[in-house]
């Protein structure tokens, strides 16, 4: 199934959910949109058309959110059983998205909430405290 395609029959699927629709009306709209988007694609060159559809790796630790570079799905993390989706360890997709070795693969506020749960333990305190 063309990507194309794939849009359209999600913003009907989004359309019918929110409001009733005849055979007609959705037969129209998936028709319209096809014509729209495919024009839209077709205007632009192969180069912006994959530039679009790229992700910058720089750009995919937000405040809220991590996107994957190679599908383009946001989490709050990236698992390790995602990344083997892609055939990929974190080693490795740390290394391809330019990432400093053991960055953590996860968005902004997450990444503060954990370091600051970790500084109310203190964890190192009681490991001494044990040893002693």
């Amino acid at each position: 199934m063309d990507n194309h395609l794939k849009e359209v029959l999600e913003i009907v699927k989004a359309q019918a959910g929110v409001r009733t629709m005849t055979e007609d009306e959705i037969a129209s709209m998936i028709q319209t949109l096809s014509k729209g988007i495919r024009s839209v694609n077709d205007a632009l060159p192969a180069e912006e058309a994959e530039a679009v559809s790229e992700i910058d790796a720089s750009r995919a630790i937000k405040e809220k959110t991590i996107t994957c570079v190679e599908c383009g799905r946001t989490f709050k993390l990236l698992t390790k059983k995602h990344l083997a989706s892609h055939g990929l360890t974190p080693d490795e997709y740390r290394a391809k998205c330019g990432y400093k070795k053991g960055a953590p693969l996860v968005c902004k506020a997450l990444q503060r909430e954990r370091r600051k749960t970790m500084k109310e333990m203190k964890l190192w305190e009681r490991r001494g405290a044990k040893k002693g």
